[in-house]
């Protein structure tokens, strides 16, 4: 929970990570790719504020402890909403599994939601896993990378026969949340396989699900919002968002943020950290505080209210996952006024 002048928010990061990426965990072959991936990772982090910039050593594998304060002690989060990324083709056990994050999330009753992932590609053994891991961690979401590797092929598609039945299987279990890495490419992926022409056609296919598409498409914002207004079950997930440019690129940040919330207006944002690329304390205080500036050129975008920001910060994902908000950090309602009385004639 974070207050200021008076107001609290509910906060739950909906985009987190507890990753091995260490030396010790390359596949052997692999090694550039693996060292690859996490330095351009660990490039990133350098878009936030620079007293939060962490050396190689300690991003390519952060402890638990850490990773408790750093989301629960001092970066205000309520609850935290682990998405994994597999990445085996370069990491021997992985570098963020649903695995690794259901052992942390067991041993910190009420702080994790765990969501897992699926990959199409992995046919009938696929399912049959991908169906135990939902049943053995609760999982209410998933998280998908269509550009991940695996052997011989380089990406997926939301469009391809073999992910629709993965998503009706989804509907089946009531795997109800979507997540899509639909941003910024991490070396060596493809840029191409991150594109937003996808989710589109599944979300009008699948109603039931919702469609959380993770860094808004970045680059392609207008594509995103173009798709996304005419799309009822399509979200922004803000992770990139507010860690990436509110800091590093803040008049690209408020022209992204206000086509947002033009577009799709606040009760279809989410707010997530990205944890460990950058930590959640500074974007939380920074969010609060920040505002549209007054610039002409951003003269059709109006200013944020604190509803608004509460919405944003917790208040979405809390009702697309069934969390529970206690009632203070809820919204107030609003006030009624009784109509004067007219006497009759």
């Amino acid at each position: 929970m974070y207050e200021k002048d008076g107001e609290k928010y509910f906060v739950v990061d909906g985009h987190t990570h507890f990753w091995d990426a260490s030396p010790a965990n390359w596949v052997e072959g692999q090694e550039e790719y693996a060292k690859g991936w996490i330095e351009c990772f660990h490039a990133y982090q350098g878009l936030g504020p620079e007293e939060t910039h962490w050396p190689i050593d300690r991003f390519q594998k952060y402890s638990e402890e850490l990773m408790m304060h750093d989301l629960f002690e001092a970066g205000h989060v309520d609850k935290a909403i682990f998405q994994p990324t597999n990445l085996r083709q370069w990491y021997r056990t992985g570098f963020n599994t649903t695995e690794t994050d259901g052992a942390l999330a067991e041993k910190h009753p009420g702080k994790f939601l765990v969501n897992t992932y699926f990959d199409p590609r992995e046919g009938d053994a696929g399912m049959k896993a991908f169906t135990e891991r939902v049943r053995r961690y609760g999982c209410k979401g998933v998280k998908l990378y269509t550009a991940e590797w695996l052997g011989d092929s380089r990406g997926w598609s939301l469009k391809d026969p073999e992910a629709a039945k993965y998503l009706e299987k989804c509907e089946e279990l009531g795997v109800k949340n979507i997540h899509v890495h639909k941003g910024p490419t991490i070396w060596p992926l493809d840029k191409d396989a991150f594109d937003v022409s996808d989710v589109d056609q599944v979300a009008t296919s699948f109603q039931g699900l919702n469609f959380i598409v993770e860094h808004v498409g970045l680059p392609r914002i207008e594509d995103f919002c173009f798709m996304a207004t005419q799309e009822r079950n399509v979200y922004a997930g803000l992770a990139v968002v507010i860690g990436g440019l509110m800091h590093a690129r803040p008049k690209f940040f408020a022209k992204v943020m206000g086509e947002l919330m033009f577009w799709l207006g606040e009760d279809k944002l989410v707010f997530g950290a990205d944890y460990a690329i950058w930590e959640p304390k500074w974007q939380v205080e920074g969010f609060v505080d920040w505002n549209m500036p007054a610039d002409e050129e951003l003269s059709d975008f109006p200013p944020l209210t604190v509803d608004q920001k509460k919405k944003i910060l917790g208040l979405n994902a809390a009702r697309l996952y069934d969390i529970e908000v206690p009632e203070e950090l809820r919204l107030r309602a609003p006030q009624v006024v009784e109509p004067v009385g007219v006497p009759n004639p």
